[in-house]
């Protein structure tokens, strides 16, 4: 009992309610690791990219702890799904990854990347997180914590092998886990499964080659005699002429189950058998071509895919199956993201690999981000991108009707926002900054804000942004520059119209109107780079 007590309490720690809390060595240091993360820019490699440049499908070269902090400012709030398949720490040397790290290594890697991913989703968004066994029961208890107990979905087993390893020691493991949480599970949509086989008691096919099965017409179970439904008492007409009524089992009158207005508007859809008591009709109940069946927790190697198929698109793709050991088929991605995701939505992977997920979203019509920090961002995740939009036709190519098309961006990370001396990099441009101080203050990515005009970032709740850095002024450029005076406060009210607004924060590097001048015109002045640093 001593022993127990000395474990559970080396492993949990009371959190603010009666939720148990993850423990472990260097838990504190991992708790704030996303507010010590240096902010850096991102710098588009062209040379890189392919197809049609577009905003959001973007493949990020670079550590992913850095490159999700730099990619927030533009799309906090925006992701409809994240998959992650992150390393298992399963002891094992991977080529590409280092997957074998210690177990507080691996949760204090883990910790802070979930602490941030879960601020790209949106409202109605979930996070996918695939993992074995190894890891998979401690990464459930940070997300209760991260990502909020109330907001557990599933933990989805997927059968990744098709078949038994006979030179197990002791079991043969079978399937991996896929953890699910939504944003907000009140808010959160998700898809239903569409049902790809027909069941077996659709026996019959039509001339049509619809497959359907028969039902008796006449009604049975309650009210089916003809006293409960005196108007479905009628005789029909069999096929050799003679009249037919629906009469019950042990003799008395019943009733149809379908008026006679509907019966002579069907007839298509009328059969009639032929027994030992004579003629019957009966209805079609054909099969549901867009049949769907809510999620299960359990995915056959049917269903998403094995092993064995990730290994043989990996052969196919780059000529070698040890390209990756553990790559996820195409399949499995494809039936997160039909459930999880529309037409359009966006989706991320920050532990991209080999450029499944990327590959998938594209075929599926859905905006993508790909985070891989290995040079295998450049040797086989822009090459696979590269093949996808040339219409490459494996994976679910086909299942899809993939042919091509798109394009994507290759971003590298680049330099720190601030340089040595702290203060924000000339290199910076006006955009990157300006996503930042909107992001910082409004915690919502700068894309989807309203009201962007020149010096104006736009409103939010009421309050009016505007920021002075390098040349946003132009050609309407007036003495003070980057500096508040009545001048540029002029340029600021002009870009900003007829926009209601309760307050103006403007961000700048000096500030020349009075404490009064604020005031007066409901203004609260923030100097760069102070404030830009040090808010959130």
């Amino acid at each position: 009992m001593l022993f127990a007590a000395l474990i559970a309490g080396a492993l949990f720690a009371e959190g603010g309610s009666d939720m148990p809390m993850l423990n472990w060595m260097g838990r504190e240091k991992a708790a704030k690791a996303t507010k010590d993360v240096v902010m850096k820019i991102l710098r588009d490699e062209k040379s890189l990219g392919y197809g049609e440049a577009t905003k959001d499908n973007i493949l990020v070269h670079g550590d992913n702890l850095e490159a999700l902090k730099a990619l927030l400012p533009f799309y906090a709030g925006e992701v409809k799904c994240i998959y992650i398949d992150p390393p298992y720490n399963t002891g094992s040397a991977f080529e590409h990854y280092d997957d074998n790290l210690e177990h507080s290594t691996w949760l204090n890697m883990m910790y802070p990347r979930l602490k941030l991913l879960r601020e790209f989703l949106r409202e109605d968004g979930s996070i996918w997180i695939s993992l074995d066994d190894g890891e998979a029961h401690y990464c459930k208890v940070l997300c209760d914590e991260i990502l909020g107990r109330r907001n557990f979905i599933a933990d989805v087993a997927w059968e990744k092998s098709d078949s038994p390893r006979m030179d197990a020691k002791l079991f043969s493991t079978r399937y991996d886990h896929t953890l699910v949480y939504a944003k907000n599970i009140t808010a959160l949509k998700i898809n239903k499964v569409k049902v790809d086989e027909i069941p077996e008691h659709y026996d019959k096919v039509d001339k049509d080659g619809r497959r359907y099965y028969l039902k008796p017409l006449r009604a049975m179970g309650q009210n089916d005699g003809r006293e409960d439904r005196p108007n479905l008492y009628y005789a029909m007409i069999a096929p050799d002429g003679t009249e037919i009524y629906p009469i019950r089992a042990d003799g008395s009158d019943g009733n149809w189950r379908w008026s006679k207005e509907k019966v002579t508007n069907n007839p298509t859809y009328i059969e009639w058998v032929k027994g030992r008591k004579g003629w019957s009709p009966y209805y079609k109940i054909y099969a549901d071509a867009n049949a769907t069946r809510p999620p299960e927790t359990l995915w056959s190697f049917s269903f998403a895919g094995s092993n064995r198929n990730s290994k043989s698109e990996q052969a196919a793709l780059f000529g070698t199956e040890d390209a990756f050991t553990t790559p996820k088929p195409e399949r499995l991605v494809q039936r997160i993201l039909e459930i999880a995701t529309d037409e359009g939505d966006l989706v991320m992977d920050s532990f991209l690999g080999s450029g499944t997920t990327a590959a998938v979203a594209h075929k599926m019509g859905r905006r993508w981000i790909g985070i891989e920090m290995g040079d295998h961002a450049k040797t086989h995740c822009a090459v696979r991108m590269k093949k996808v939009v040339d219409g490459e036709q494996g994976g679910i190519s086909k299942a899809v009707k993939w042919s091509g098309g798109g394009g994507f961006r290759f971003y590298e990370l680049g330099e720190p926002l601030l340089d040595e001396r702290g203060q924000i990099a000339e290199s910076i441009p006006y955009e990157v900054l300006a996503a930042h101080v909107w992001w910082q203050d409004t915690g919502t990515a700068w894309g989807a804000s309203k009201g962007a005009k020149g010096t104006v970032l736009g409103i939010h709740d009421g309050v009016a942004y505007a920021l002075l850095y390098n040349g946003i002024l132009h050609d309407r450029s007036v003495n003070g520059g980057n500096v508040l005076t009545r001048q540029t406060l002029g340029v600021i009210k002009e870009d900003l119209g007829q926009a209601e607004y309760r307050k103006l924060v403007v961000y700048g590097e000096w500030n020349k109107l009075g404490e009064e001048r604020l005031k007066d015109e409901k203004i609260e002045f923030r100097q760069t780079p102070y404030d830009v640093v040090t808010r959130r």
